[in-house]
C-alpha cells in the first residue's frame, strides 16, 4: 500500500458541503493511490460503513460515502485494507490503530465566515502606528497612573522605556486613515486593532467605558480642563483628562470618527476587528472608578469602589464588603492579583453579564459595523470554568445574531478543543499549531526570546509533530481563519529572534535586538505564513524591518522615512501570490518531505496546486521533491513564483521539470520557493 498516497481532511474536496448544516446529508470522501487498496470503510464510533469507489483522476482514486447528518457533532475516521495490511486515516495522518483524540469532526451548523477564511490580516498598537492628529496627544502630567504621571514621547523614533504603560507617542485613528493607502497597497484585507476603547494606558487592555472610542485616539472637541498641579498624587484634580474622557461631546465624535473609518475601510474591501476585554476592566473604569475620575462629574453615577450602593457594586468581587470600608473600599478582586485591573464578577451580576452582552452586538452593528471581535485572556472570564463557557456560548448568540458575518477570535494559549466544537469561539490567536512550532523551527528560540534551543531549530521532526496535534485541536472552518502570527505585541518581533539572543531588553538593551539579525530567515517564515493554512496576521512595522525584544520593545513605533524597502516589497509579493492563489486560502495542506532543516508541503484544491520548499540551513543543498503527492502530474514543469535566498529574492520566471512525480532543486542557503504546476505549451493546429 501506497501510504503517502492516502489523504483525506475537512476541506470542501473532501467534505462536502463543507460546513454542512443541522441534519444535513455530507458526502465524506477519501484518496487513495489508484488501484492500490482493496478496501476503505468509514469509522463512526463502533459502526463500519464501506466506502465506494467513484472516480479516479491521475495517480488517484477516491472513495465516497454519503452520510445523513443529525444535530449532534459527528466524529469519524477512515480504515484502509491492501491484503492482510491495514492502517488507520485521522486527522493526525496513517496510524496502525484507532486514535480517537483525532478523529475528524463536523460539527453540524458551525461555520466560519467566508471573508475570513485565508484573509491577509494586519495588526496594529495603535499608538504606535502614526499621528494623524496632534491635538488629541495626551499631555504630560494630564493624569498620574500606578504611581507617576502620564508623558508625551516628543521623540516619534525613541524607543519604549521599560515602565512604557503611561508614556505616548501619539498614533490615533486619524493616522490610521491617513495611512489607508499604504495598508491598501500592501495587500491588508484585515485590520485588527489592539483595544480602542477609553483607557489610560497606551496597551488599553485596562478599560474604563467600552462604550466610546477614547478620544485620545479620535477626537477631543472640547478641551478646558488643567493638567495636574506639581505635586499631585491623584487624579482628582486631574481635570483636563477628566473631561477629554468623560464629556460626552468628546466620547460622541471619537465614535464618529470610528465610523467614518470603518466606512472608508470598508469602501476599500477591507475589514475591522476590535479587542475585546471582558475578563477584566481597569482601576479608571467608570463602574469601579478608583482612580477618582468620574467622582467629581455630576453625570456619571459613583463607582463601586468611592460606594457601595452604586449601581455597579454586584459588578465585582469585594473581599470585605463591610460598610464602613467605603468610601474608597480597595478590597476587590483583582486579575492575577493586579489591583488596576479588577476582575468583572459575572457570576453574580446578570446585569454586568447583559451589559457586555449589548456591548458585543453595539460594535457589530449599525452605525459602527465592526467585523469582528478578537477576545483577551477569553478562557480566564468568569471565576468558574463551568461559566465561562455558559458566557461565550451566549456571546456567541449574540454576536452572530447581530451580525452573522462577524468573527470571534480568541487569544488563548494551550489546547482550545472545550472552545472550539462550534458554538462558542470560531478560532484562535494560532500559538499552538503556528506561532510557536515555526520559531521553534527556524530559529530556535522560545517566542519571548527568553530561551534559544540548538537541538529544536531545523528540527523537522518536532516541527511536523506539534503541526500535527496541534492542529488536530480545531475544525476545519476553525483552522482556515485561525491567526497566524510570527510576532505581536506580546512576544519579541520575529526578526530579533533570528539573532538567538536570549533574553530581555532590560538585560540586553535596545541594540541587541537589531544585532546579528538574518533577514533571510525573516522571508522563510513569510513564505510559509502566507502559503499555511489559516489567516496570515502581520504586526505593524514586521514587513518594515521593525525589531525588538518582548514587550514593551516590542511596541517600536512604525519606522516611518526609515523603512526597510525590500522587505515592504518581499511582503507585497508574497501578499499578492496569496491572494491569487486559489488553493491558499482554503486548499488541503499535506507533507511532502522534511529532514533536518529541509521542509516541503503542497496546498491544493480541485485541480491546483502551489508546493512550497524550505531549506532552513546554511549550506547550498539539492532537494528531490514528490510533488505527485499535492496532485501534480507524474510529468510536466512547474514555475516559481518567488525564490527567497540568502540575499534577496527573486520572481523572475522560471521553470523546473516533473518526472515520474518527482521534482528536484538546487535550494541556497536559507532559501523557500513557491511553486506552482506551469500551463501546457498548446501547439498550433
Amino acid at each position: 500500500m501506497n501510504r503517502e498516497a492516502l489523504f483525506c481532511d475537512g476541506t470542501g474536496d473532501y467534505v462536502c458541503p463543507a460546513e454542512p448544516e443541522i441534519n444535513e446529508k455530507v458526502v465524506l470522501r477519501f484518496r487513495t493511490a489508484h488501484n492500490d487498496v482493496d478496501e476503505v470503510k468509514l469509522h463512526i464510533g463502533e459502526q463500519e460503513y464501506p466506502m465506494w469507489k467513484t472516480r479516479t483522476n491521475g495517480e488517484f482514486d477516491f472513495y465516497e460515502i454519503e452520510y445523513q447528518l443529525g444535530e449532534d457533532i459527528l466524529r469519524y475516521c477512515f480504515e484502509i485494507k491492501q491484503g492482510a495490511e491495514i492502517c488507520f486515516y485521522s486527522r493526525y495522518g496513517i496510524t496502525g490503530k484507532k486514535e480517537n483524540y483525532y478523529d475528524f469532526i463536523i460539527s453540524p451548523g458551525f461555520k466560519t465566515p467566508e471573508w475570513a477564511k485565508g484573509a491577509v490580516m494586519y495588526q496594529i498598537f495603535v499608538d504606535r502606528f502614526y499621528n494623524g492628529d496632534p491635538t488629541n496627544d495626551v499631555e504630560d502630567n494630564e493624569y498620574i497612573y500606578i504611581g507617576a504621571p502620564s508623558r508625551k514621547v516628543k521623540d516619534w523614533n525613541q524607543a519604549p522605556e521599560a515602565m512604557d504603560i503611561r508614556n505616548f507617542y501619539g498614533g490615533d485613528l486619524q493616522g490610521v486613515l491617513d495611512k489607508l493607502d499604504y495598508l491598501q497597497d500592501l495587500g491588508v484585507e484585515v485590520i485588527y486593532f489592539n483595544p480602542l476603547f477609553v483607557s489610560p494606558s497606551n496597551h488599553k487592555y485596562d478599560i474604563q467605558d467600552y462604550d466610546y472610542i477614547d478620544p485620545h485616539y479620535g477626537k477631543i472637541v472640547v478641551d478646558d480642563g488643567e493638567v495636574l498641579p506639581a505635586g499631585a498624587k491623584d487624579n482628582i484634580h486631574a481635570t483636563k483628562y477628566q473631561q477629554r474622557t468623560g464629556d460626552i461631546r468628546n466620547l460622541e465624535a471619537s465614535n464618529q470618527l470610528f465610523i467614518k473609518l470603518v466606512e472608508e475601510m470598508h469602501k476599500r474591501g477591507m475589514r475591522v476587528i476590535l479587542d475585546g476585554v471582558f475578563n477584566h476592566c481597569g482601576s479608571f473604569n467608570k463602574w469601579m472608578d478608583r482612580e477618582r475620575i468620574y467622582e467629581p462629574q455630576p453625570d456619571y453615577p459613583k463607582g463601586a469602589y468611592v460606594s457601595k450602593e452604586s449601581p455597579y457594586n454586584s459588578f465585582f468581587l469585594f473581599h470585605d464588603a463591610r460598610n464602613e470600608l467605603w468610601p474608597y473600599n480597595g478590597t476587590y478582586d483583582g486579575w492575577w492579583g493586579h489591583d488596576t485591573l479588577p476582575k468583572l464578577d459575572y457570576e453574580d451580576s446578570p446585569q454586568l453579564e447583559q451589559y457586555i452582552m449589548d456591548i458585543g452586538r453595539k460594535w457589530v452593528s449599525p452605525p459602527y459595523n465592526v467585523d469582528g471581535w478578537r477576545l483577551d485572556v477569553a478562557a480566564d472570564l468568569g471565576f468558574s470554568n463551568e461559566y465561562n463557557h455558559i458566557f461565550w456560548k451566549r456571546f456567541r448568540k449574540e454576536v452572530k445574531d447581530a451580525n452573522p458575518d462577524a468573527i470571534i477570535l480568541a487569544e488563548h494559549y494551550g489546547d482550545p478543543q472545550d472552545w472550539l466544537q462550534g458554538d462558542e469561539w470560531d478560532s484562535v490567536m494560532n500559538y499552538d499549531a503556528f506561532m510557536e512550532p515555526l520559531t521553534w523551527f527556524l530559529t530556535g528560540m522560545e517566542k519571548h526570546s527568553d530561551e534559544y534551543r540548538p537541538d529544536l531549530c531545523g528540527n523537522a521532526d518536532n516541527f511536523v509533530g506539534a503541526m500535527r496535534h496541534f492542529m488536530a485541536s480545531m475544525l476545519t472552518p476553525s483552522l482556515q481563519v485561525a491567526m497566524n502570527e510570527l510576532s505581536n505585541h506580546d512576544h519579541s518581533r520575529f526578526l530579533t529572534r533570528t539573532n538567538h539572543k536570549a533574553g530581555r531588553v532590560a538585560q540586553l538593551g535596545t541594540e541587541a535586538a537589531e544585532k546579528d539579525v538574518n533577514k533571510a530567515i525573516l522571508r522563510e517564515a513569510v513564505i510559509m505564513q502566507m502559503t499555511w493554512i489559516g489567516a496570515p496576521t502581520i504586526y505593524y512595522g514586521d514587513e518594515a524591518g521593525l525589531c525588538g525584544f518582548t514587550d514593551p520593545d516590542n511596541r517600536r513605533t512604525f519606522p516611518w522615512g526609515n523603512e526597510d524597502k525590500e522587505l515592504q516589497a518581499f511582503h507585497k509579493e508574497v501578499i499578492r501570490i496569496h491572494k491569487e492563489e486559489k488553493p491558499l486560502k482554503k486548499g488541503s495542506i499535506k507533507l511532502l518531505a522534511s529532514d533536518e532543516n529541509l521542509l516541503a508541503y503542497g496546498r491544493f484544491e480541485a485541480d491546483e496546486q502551489i508546493v512550497v520548499v524550505v531549506n532552513n540551513s546554511d549550506e547550498l543543498r539539492t532537494v528531490t521533491v514528490p510533488v505527485w503527492y499535492a496532485g501534480v502530474e507524474m510529468e510536466g514543469r512547474m514555475k516559481r513564483l518567488i525564490y527567497s535566498y540568502e540575499n534577496g529574492y527573486t520572481t523572475e520566471y522560471d521553470e523546473y521539470i516533473v518526472q515520474d512525480g518527482e521534482i528536484v532543486l538546487n535550494m541556497g542557503s536559507h532559501s523557500a520557493i513557491v511553486l506552482k504546476p506551469a500551463e501546457a505549451l498548446r501547439l498550433m493546429p
